[in-house]
């Protein structure tokens, strides 16, 4: 999926609308585990010489659930706005003004680009940090790995503080 910057500034928006296919482009690894085709809806704008593109992402996504290691799907919208402009990033003098917010800018060093790793780098962005099967997922046991949300163990996971285990042993004789 590329953008043209002469012919955007001739036509001044352009839609982009359609799938797109990430294998290769987003990792199958980590908290990912796999992604169905991003639905992408998308208009380029030129202002200024600048590409200022804006829309919206969606995609399946499946991780593993972060306290019982079950496979998650979940279903992703996410909003995406870059602007690209053509030229080498200048270092940024500081200005008697630094309260003035500089708006992010991606340089792009030719007249065509790729937007695809910026597809994914948002994808990647929006993933859960800590995705849940449910908000009342149990997890596994740290004794024995059972998946508590299918069947109990009978595992003594009671923490005693090694400073007090003394006294657990003091009481047991008294009794």
């Amino acid at each position: 999926m590329f953008i043209h910057l002469k012919d955007l500034a001739s036509k001044g928006t352009i839609r982009i609308e359609g799938t797109e296919d990430m294998t290769g482009t987003l990792p199958k690894s980590g908290g990912l585990l796999g992604y169905g085709r991003l639905q992408v809806r998308l208009e380029a704008r030129d202002k200024a010489g600048t590409a200022e593109v804006t829309g919206e992402l969606d995609i399946d996504v499946e991780q593993s659930c972060s306290r019982c290691l079950s496979p998650v799907g979940q279903h992703l919208t996410i909003p995406f706005h870059e602007t690209f402009v053509k030229g080498e990033e200048q270092e940024l003098e500081e200005s008697e003004d630094e309260d003035q917010d500089e708006e992010d800018v991606l340089y792009v060093s030719e007249d065509r680009f790729e937007l695809k790793p910026y597809l994914a780098e948002s994808v990647l962005m929006a993933l859960p940090f800590i995705p849940l099967c449910s908000e009342n997922c149990q997890g596994l046991c740290p004794v024995c790995g059972t998946n508590r949300n299918e069947k109990a163990c009978e595992c003594k996971t009671e923490k005693v503080d090694p400073r007090l285990a003394g006294l657990a042993d003091f009481f047991k004789d008294r009794s």
